[in-house]
């Protein structure tokens, strides 16, 4: 991946410094960049599902429907804003907001570029850092749940009560798993601030003194593929949207909402959660906006203002690949995911760490790592994993075969007794089941 290149890291000493005027257009910046986003994102994901099933998708607004969305948006924004008589007008109103605000605070972590030289002051590519930036997205995350399970109860609809549920219990589940996730980040990194750990990709590491790339999506593979499947979880996306299944929650937690400003911020606040997803699995995992190779030979690829590029670039393609699984899978069943989450994701999230902090461990003073009671660990972990999967398949399988057993008893007592079942069964001795043709009787007669 990428090489080490000169570039003024950014540290938490750096922030805190900007003047207010600077902090402002910041903020704006990044705020405008949010809004163009959800704009160009919507019609980006219409365009591209379009071209995967042979379709044009959005060609009428604008040059190839470029447009769309803001027709879309204004057209939510003038549409007759309607409260069924049933709601909790207060929260009904407050949970879009309380959906989209955290959304948008989780984003002011994440890591643009480097210093840069803005209207002559010296400033960070990054609106805030903190030394503890990581949980507060993850924090931020949580919060935002809250307008999900206020805007189905404040409903008093049993669809979009069951609805915001389920987003309750998913967000639970898929957050312990993400957050497990982070810890091998952190323990390779020292730092749970977003631009330290970006810095700490900028050289190569290395894996039982086997030299690796600095990007931790291969030193740590394992905490990348989890967090991947939590992030599409966490997000509700395909194939866990689960909170708004049509098939049997009409429209989710949001049935009861109009196609309105409010719709139009709740699906902003499900787009905003996509993007700090995106960026946040640049910036763990995907080094951030320092530049792949070979761009990263150029001394100045990791200067000035083109990082921003770089990680524009690595954010579309990571929504590309969000958009495309969206495209490819079907949606699963809920206790799929639930079962997904705590049975398979957090074990092996717990087992993966244990290996982790025990190579942290093992190092000695000087970098060297002691590679025998690593194996030995190692193949304790490994071991154990197996023998846990190994037991989940038993059961499973002596599960299935009483199924089986119990199915084919059940079809042999209907086979001699049609009416155990307790179903109205019609009688099964008529002469045409035997092959003998019904006898017309002549219209007119007894």
């Amino acid at each position: 991946m990428s090489l080490p290149v000169l570039a003024v890291d950014p540290t938490l000493a750096d922030f805190g410094k900007d003047p207010l005027w600077i902090t402002i257009i910041k903020a704006v910046g990044v705020f405008a960049f949010l809004m163009l986003g959800i704009l160009f994102g919507v019609w980006y994901e219409r365009k591209l599902i379009s071209r995967m099933q042979n379709r044009y998708g959005p060609n009428r607004a604008g040059k190839f429907g470029l447009l769309q969305s803001v027709a879309d948006g204004i057209k939510m924004g003038l549409k007759e804003d309607i409260f069924p008589n049933t709601v909790d007008k207060v929260l009904y109103l407050l949970a879009p907001v309380i959906m989209v605000i955290p959304a948008f605070l989780a984003f002011s972590i994440t890591p643009f570029g480097p210093m840069v030289n803005m209207f002559g002051v010296q400033t960070p590519l990054q609106l805030v850092d903190l030394p503890v930036a990581v949980l507060f997205m993850l924090a931020m995350g949580a919060v935002s749940v809250y307008g999900v399970v206020l805007a189905g109860w404040s409903s008093r609809s049993p669809y979009a009560l069951l609805g915001g549920l389920r987003s309750a219990a998913q967000v639970v589940s898929y957050e312990i798993a993400m957050g497990l996730s982070f810890v091998a980040v952190f323990l390779f990194a020292g730092t749970l601030s977003t631009s330290e750990i970006v810095a700490a990709q900028a050289s190569g590491g290395e894996f039982f003194g086997i030299p690796m790339p600095s990007w931790y999506v291969i030193l740590l593979l394992p905490s990348f593929l989890i967090y991947v499947v939590c992030a599409f979880g966490e997000a509700a996306r395909i194939p866990f949207d689960l909170p708004e299944g049509e098939g049997e929650l009409v429209g989710g937690f949001q049935t009861e909402y109009s196609s309105s400003l409010k719709f139009a911020l709740i699906m902003m606040g499900e787009y905003l959660h996509t993007f700090t997803a995106s960026a946040m699995a640049i910036t763990l995992f995907l080094g951030g906006w320092r530049a792949p190779w070979p761009i990263s030979l150029w001394d100045g690829a990791n200067t000035g203002w083109w990082p921003f590029l770089w990680f524009l670039i690595k954010f579309i393609l990571v929504f590309s690949f969000v958009v495309w699984v969206r495209a490819s899978l079907p949606r699963v069943r809920y206790d799929q995911l639930m079962a997904l989450g705590w049975k398979v994701l957090i074990p092996l999230n717990l087992a993966w760490i244990m290996l982790v902090a025990t190579v942290k461990l093992m190092r000695t003073e000087d970098g060297v790592i002691d590679k025998t009671p690593v194996m030995i660990i190692g193949a304790i972990v490994i071991v154990g994993a197996f023998a846990i999967w190994w037991r989940f398949d038993t059961v499973n399988q002596r599960r299935k075969d009483a199924d089986k057993a119990r199915v084919a008893a059940e079809f042999e007592q209907l086979a001699t007794e049609p009416t155990a079942g307790g179903f109205p069964v019609p009688p099964l001795d008529l002469p045409h089941y035997h092959g003998v043709e019904r006898k017309e009787v002549p219209s007119g007669t007894n």
